[in-house]
């Protein structure tokens, strides 16, 4: 079961990504997968369009979400794939979490008039397709089109990481909220892209320790962002803490992402893919 092109970490519209859910399904089903969720950012309002696009192209639909949550004073994202998208307990911990995304922009946007890059909020806005859910990620995309940066990445490096201007941090759920949200509504948790976080080898150690004691069962293995050495290293960690192993490209944009949906190496034969664990949640 390995051997399967399974892609459960992308965004549309409904966070930060660029393309609808009906699009997204069509790139996916195009590149081959056949097994597909979306998971926007602490939202699951993208979901019932998503599982239709989904069987529309001929694939598999895991329910999905990406939750943010603060670890070790850094935000740490953990996926959910496959539970109840309706479930009201998830539901309002989502509402919560997003709660504070547009004081925290607006604080943003006041750091970064004190660069001399103004209205970067009004900017912003412009590339939301939910209000709700503005990001870093839709100021990086004003202030390439404003010219203060070439690219996105430049944005981050310049202004948006800690430290530089126009960072603000976010206190987002806890470890532990997150991983009970997705298994009271009958999912699995997964930790995401682990290689991004700038852990220290203790401080990963207890991310991972937390994450099986609060009932996590997954890490995200084969990335968009992983090196092909990390591949090996979060295989390794994931047959450590007995977890199993997910795949996602964690595409956003074609115009901004490195990896294409679909596009990834496969699982390791030796790993127990998540999907396993989901068998009776694949709609």
């Amino acid at each position: 079961m390995s051997i399967l092109n399974a892609d459960l970490h992308c965004h549309s519209v409904v966070s930060d990504g660029t393309l609808t859910p009906e699009e997204l399904a069509a790139r996916a089903a195009a590149n081959g997968v056949e097994l597909w969720a979306l998971t926007d950012h602490d939202e699951t309002g993208g979901q019932q369009r998503a599982r239709a696009a989904a069987h529309a192209n001929g694939m598999k639909y895991l329910t999905g979400t990406e939750i943010s949550v603060t670890f070790a004073s850094q935000t740490v994202h953990i996926v959910g794939l496959g539970f109840d998208a309706e479930d009201p307990r998830m539901l309002q911990g989502l509402v919560a979490t997003r709660g504070g995304r547009g004081a925290r922009a607006m604080e943003m946007s006041d750091e970064l008039a004190k660069v001399g890059i103004v209205n970067a909020y009004e900017g912003a806005l412009r590339y939301v397709g939910n209000p709700e859910l503005i990001s870093r990620t839709h100021f990086a995309r004003y202030l390439v089109e404003c010219g203060a940066c070439k690219d996105t990445n430049e944005v981050f490096r310049r202004f948006l990481t800690e430290g530089k201007p126009g960072f603000v941090p976010h206190r987002w759920a806890s470890l532990r909220d997150a991983v009970q949200w997705i298994s009271a509504a009958g999912g699995v948790a997964v930790i995401a892209h682990p290689a991004r976080y700038k852990f220290s080898a203790n401080e990963e150690y207890a991310l991972f320790s937390e994450f099986k004691a609060h009932g996590g069962r997954g890490v995200e293995v084969i990335t968009g962002s992983h090196t092909a050495a990390e591949y090996v290293k979060y295989g390794e960690t994931a047959r450590e803490f007995g977890l199993a192993a997910s795949r996602g490209s964690d595409f956003h944009s074609p115009g901004e992402s490195h990896t294409d949906l679909g596009r990834l190496p496969y699982l390791p034969g030796a790993l127990t893919p998540v999907w396993e664990l989901l068998a009776d949640r694949i709609q």
